[in-house]
């Protein structure tokens, strides 16, 4: 039976350049999509840009660019991310396509059609910058200036003509659907701050604007451009060929398994876009996940606060892969976290200079001597080697199982805590005093080969170039990385030739060392 995945990023506004909050969201994505993958299933992973509205309208004026030239040079530098950050990512859709166009307006008529939209007038409070209406209670005043309490970006009057989403009709289905599928909405805090939101009442919702022309038309009505976020939001399933639900791509991987997005945008993914859904009576995503943000100093980044901590800019310094680990560990998911350079040289240091790294080379080195540079072949294990072997066989579906339940912190505390087990017990066995016992030394050195085969396949999601190089050892390549042998304690062909590499992580000399 063939197994399905499909997650997806948000999909990215181009009015400046990326940043690590969009490198994080990528980044943990594909984790994901990567463990899947090889775990047996036929991953889609979606990433792209949301190429509309106002505040792209007004940026692309401001450098006196067409604005669909500015999207092209913006929306080129976030498919590049895709590249320099490694990601497996299937597609990377853009608004401004004719698919996702087509999609858009099919969307709008279904629920013009059902009777949920309508043509009328609306006055109060709007953020260009979020792309998103206030109500009073929602605003407040800041150096004289009216901005949006959650985001503090600045808000304008708005009194137009709009055509409106009966979102206060979804109010009751909403709850009972949260209350009906209790992990729809994560983390907890997450399904709380939601479920109290719609609680408070919902406003029908402005779905249309007339006071400027970037974006996709409203079927039969060309004054309007349809909102931003009935636009962007439906990227999800005009990537898989909305409205054509017979299409293979559609049948395939909707409803999405996971729309993992930052905590800033859960209100429309958790309110206004189950409310469409329900709406136009398409399938609800199984999952809608709010990480926290990566913050500079304590502050949340944005461009005003000229805070943008710069992806490229780490990586050029360190490396992708360190970055990617730290993000990953670090950042404790669904929660806040933030960059700090003195915890990143740790985690290069100590988790992957001399806990993995070291053991790579310790393992190779040591058998090139004493077992003629091939993996051993009389072996026998006794129970110390069953005990660090079976700690993989008996945690193999518990780790599907966290994995299914986004708990990321037990993953890579399970791989660390491996590693440090793996490390105490080669030196605990000492195969350098069993020289006389060439069965027992090729036992030591075959367990400690066959743990670092089943670490690098658990940490190739996480950090795949280095996994990657780590399994140069076996002249395993990326096509046979399979999750389910890390319950294989025989997977390496003794006899085979086990093969030198170069050091995985250098240390950093810290300044303060």
């Amino acid at each position: 039976m063939v197994k399905n995945f499909y997650i997806t990023t948000p999909i990215y506004y181009p009015s400046a350049k990326p940043h690590m909050g969009h490198a994080y969201s990528s980044i943990i994505a594909d984790f994901f999509a990567r463990f899947k993958k090889i775990d047996g299933f036929d991953v889609n992973f979606l990433t792209g840009t949301d190429e509309h509205g106002l505040k792209i309208q007004r940026a692309a004026e401001k450098k006196g660019l067409d604005t669909l030239k500015f999207c092209d040079e913006i929306s080129k530098t976030f498919r590049d991310l895709s590249k320099t950050l490694n990601l497996t990512n299937t597609d990377f859709i853009r608004t401004t396509e004719k698919r996702h166009q087509k999609s858009v307006q099919h969307l709008w008529k279904e629920l013009k059609k059902n009777d949920d939209i309508y043509l009328s007038k609306y006055s109060g409070w709007y953020s260009v910058s979020d792309e998103a209406f206030y109500t009073d209670d929602e605003i407040e005043e800041l150096n004289g200036k009216k901005v949006a309490i959650t985001s503090k970006s600045p808000v304008e009057w708005l009194d137009e003509e709009s055509y409106f989403f009966r979102l206060s009709k979804w109010e009751k289905p909403l709850l009972d659907y949260y209350n009906k599928n209790p992990d729809f909405i994560s983390p907890k805090t997450r399904k709380n701050e939601v479920i109290s939101f719609v609680k408070g009442g919902l406003k029908d919702l402005s779905v249309s604007r007339k006071s400027f022309s970037w974006g996709i038309p409203v079927p039969d009505d060309n004054k309007h451009v349809i909102y931003v976020w009935l636009d962007a939001l439906t990227n999800y399933i005009s990537a898989l060929n909305y409205p054509n639900t017979d299409d293979e791509l559609y049948k395939k991987f909707w409803p999405a398994n996971i729309h993992l997005i930052g905590k800033d945008i859960l209100r429309f993914h958790a309110v206004y876009w189950p409310a469409f859904l329900l709406a136009a009576k398409i399938p609800l995503p199984k999952k809608i996940y709010g990480h926290g943000w990566i913050l500079s100093g304590d502050e949340k980044m944005s461009k005003s606060k000229g805070n943008i901590l710069d992806p490229i800019e780490i990586i050029d310094q360190y490396g992708l892969d360190p970055l990617r680990y730290y993000l990953i560990k670090e950042v404790s998911f669904g929660n806040d976290g933030n960059i700090s350079q003195d915890k990143l040289e740790d985690c290069i240091n100590s988790d992957l200079a001399n806990n993995f790294g070291n053991l790579c080379q310790r393992v190779t080195a040591f058998a090139e001597k004493n077992c003629e540079g091939k993996i051993p072949n009389n072996i026998e294990f006794n129970n110390d080697d069953l005990k660090i072997l079976d700690k993989f066989k008996d945690n193999i579906d518990l780790i599907r199982k966290k994995i299914d339940e986004l708990d990321i912190n037990f993953y890579i505390d399970f791989i660390i805590s491996s590693l440090f087990e793996t490390n105490k017990y080669f030196n605990d066995q000492e195969p350098w005093k069993k020289k006389d016992d060439i069965k027992r030394l090729n036992t030591i050195v075959y367990t400690t080969l066959e743990v670092v085969r089943k670490i690098s396949f658990m940490l190739y999601p996480i950090i795949p170039q280095s996994s990657l190089n780590a399994l140069k050892i076996f002249s395993i390549n990326e096509s046979e990385i399979d999750y389910s042998s890390i319950n294989d304690h025989n997977f390496l062909n003794g006899g085979n030739t086990i093969h030198k590499i170069d050091i995985l992580f250098k240390k950093i000399e810290k300044k303060n060392d």
